[in-house]
């Protein structure tokens, strides 16, 4: 009997060490042995952006354009959004780290003929350094965006920003509006620096008035009628997927700019251009996912 047992001992030594070896000696796919555990995401908020946080809002207005209807509850995760408009300054690390990207050697396929109009080469104009970018296509705002490591906002994402926490107010502020507020219906009739008004309710500035923004959506004029009561919504694609946007004859700008009235820079107001469109008052500020 014990003969019987000590084969057995003797073979169970054997498979034991057969799974020791195939454990240790895995293939090309098995993780290392001594892989360090993933560390949690950092909390800290990126440099010059700030936490918007995830939430409920009411979308668009019953006294706005038809595009602007109905009222539609979104729901949005947490994300990340400049304090500031880009501005010339930032635009211009990004045009000398990217040649295809200064004012005389991009493509014509992605603007129509009036990018960067107002710079010198590759200097913009004198003492503007901290006014928003303008004359830049919605092609140039992605460009920058992905080179920054961030995305432009969606539409969705830019009017819950830009609300501030106020429910069902016209503009980031409230009800009323003066030349105090913004820069707005030729009263100072150019761009102004960044920052020069009071901030929202998140902290970010000029969300109404100065420049128009570029989102990253597709323009649909329709697309609040299809809403129902989606998470994170986006015309034309997917926020986590957002190069797939197929080439619409569109894009969304928000937030009016110097040259809009008062009415133009309500928080639900909606406008579109073509992805070309590089104008005098059309700029734009990134947004970035919590998580990549």
């Amino acid at each position: 009997m014990f003969r019987y047992l000590g084969r057995f001992s003797v073979l169970a030594v054997c498979l034991f060490a057969i799974v020791i070896v195939m454990v240790g000696c895995g293939g090309d796919d098995d993780p290392p042995i001594d892989k360090p555990i993933d560390k949690p995401p950092s909390t800290a908020v990126p440099d010059g952006m700030v936490l918007i946080p995830a939430g409920t809002f009411e979308m668009g207005s019953e006294d706005g354009g038809s595009d602007e209807q109905p009222v539609h509850t979104v729901h949005l995760d947490a994300f990340y959004m400049d304090k500031y408009e880009v501005t010339n300054a930032q635009f211009k690390a990004f045009v000398d780290a990217n040649p295809r990207w200064q004012k005389d050697q991009t493509s014509r396929a992605y603007h129509d003929g009036d990018y960067l109009k107002l710079w010198s080469g590759n200097s913009y104009p004198s003492g503007k350094g901290n006014h928003p970018v303008v004359y830049v296509s919605w092609y140039a705002a992605m460009a920058y965006a992905e080179w920054a490591g961030k995305r432009l906002p969606t539409e969705a994402e830019w009017e819950f920003a830009a609300r501030g926490r106020l429910a069902g107010k016209k503009y980031p502020w409230g009800d009323a509006i003066t030349s105090a507020d913004a820069n707005y219906d030729g009263h100072v009739g150019d761009t102004r620096p960044v920052g020069r008004y009071a901030p929202n309710g998140y902290g970010l500035y000029d969300m109404a008035g100065n420049v128009g923004e570029w989102c990253l959506d597709a323009f649909d004029e329709d697309f609040y009628a299809a809403s129902d009561n989606s998470r994170n919504p986006i015309a034309g694609g997917k926020v986590d997927n957002f190069k797939t946007i197929p080439t619409d004859p569109y894009r969304v700008l928000r937030g009016g700019s110097w040259i809009y009235d008062a009415r133009g820079l309500r928080v639900a107001n909606r406008n579109r251009r073509t992805p070309t469109n590089a104008g005098d008052d059309g700029g734009f500020r990134c947004a970035r996912s919590l998580t990549p």
